[in-house]
């Protein structure tokens, strides 16, 4: 069968190539996809040809195809339909590049809980990002929060910790525009000159040395900073200056690649996953997907779509199965 993929081929370019897709054989699957999602900081660096070196082998993507920085099959939220194969029909999520039908082994996709929908079910992949990243910062009931970066990731985090016994949360941005949305999944807003200051942990989501040194500036005596911005090429400037020795300030770096140190001699990846996709049941998180693009539409919107965007929705992508079903 042939179904249809993106490619990222040159600086700036991407385009959409025939893929012939195997039937699946003895525990494989054969997926439809429905929706995607689109990780604005990471597929932004890839675009731009601009992972380095360095990390060409540990930013791989479980699915992806070709080699960096051109050309590469690149992505990690697909929400399809089980079409054929050794399981049954059912809605699943797969950490998948963006295509529009694949065959993949039966255990590199997982089911869908019945009380997410599909459209909501592509936030698993940067909702997994923010459970690792509690687990890397153990924010504890009654904690004054700051997110500084009210992105996708830095909402989600933010979303985790407002459940948290009496915990304080601030998102912290200077787009004013996200303040109904943080207001929406139960926290506060502040412009950086106006956050709440001796913060006990603070998570870093904005992906700008600016807004890392807002986050030194808000963290309490010896708090942690929870770094989960990636940089890809770029330099950046941290202020290790004035009083962060004395504070005994720590920048703790969160990466979803691995499981957090506290809980990796229990948890898989795999089980991380699945818990990431039980914690996208509350309706609220709707809020948090934004409008559809046609996935054949992708190459010529795509820089456009990686452009900032204002809300810190996610970009979603609606497969023509996804028409077809509606």
């Amino acid at each position: 069968m042939q179904g249809k993929a993106l490619w990222y081929v040159a600086p700036g370019r991407a385009e959409l190539r025939e893929e012939t897709v195997d039937a699946p054989k003895a525990g494989e699957v054969q997926v439809r996809s429905l929706f995607g999602a689109i990780s604005r900081g990471t597929e932004r660096l890839v675009l731009a040809g601009r992972v380095p070196a360095s990390e060409h082998e540990r930013m791989r993507a479980p699915l992806m195809a070709g080699t960096f920085p051109f050309p590469v099959k690149y992505g990690y939220a697909t929400v399809g339909q089980i079409e054929a194969g050794s399981a049954e029909p059912r809605i699943v999520f797969s950490l998948h590049p963006h295509q529009s039908l694949f065959t993949v082994l039966a255990d590199a996709v997982i089911p869908v809980p019945e009380r997410v929908p599909a459209r909501r079910a592509v936030l698993a992949a940067n909702m997994e990002t923010a459970l690792n990243a509690l687990w890397d910062g153990a924010p504890g009931p009654a904690d004054r929060i700051a997110v500084v970066g009210g992105g996708l990731v830095g909402l989600l985090i933010a979303y985790l910790c407002a459940r948290l016994p009496g915990a304080g949360v601030t998102v912290v941005d200077i787009a004013s525009t996200r303040a109904e949305v943080a207001h929406r999944i139960g926290a506060d807003f502040a412009d950086p000159n106006a956050a709440p200051t001796d913060c006990d942990l603070v998570f870093h989501a904005s992906g700008t040395a600016a807004g890392l040194a807002t986050a030194l500036r808000l963290a309490g005596d010896e708090t942690a900073v929870v770094e989960l911005s990636w940089y890809g090429t770029g330099e950046v400037a941290a202020p290790l200056g004035e009083a962060f020795h004395s504070r005994r300030l720590r920048l703790v770096s969160s990466q979803v690649g691995s499981v957090a140190p506290s809980h990796r001699p229990r948890w898989t990846r795999r089980r991380r996953l699945m818990a990431a996709l039980a914690l996208l049941e509350e309706p609220v998180l709707d809020i948090l997907v934004g409008s559809s693009i046609a996935f054949d539409d992708l190459p010529a919107k795509l820089p456009s779509i990686l452009d900032y965007e204002p809300e810190g929705m996610c970009p979603l992508i609606r497969y023509p199965a996804a028409d077809e079903s509606s």
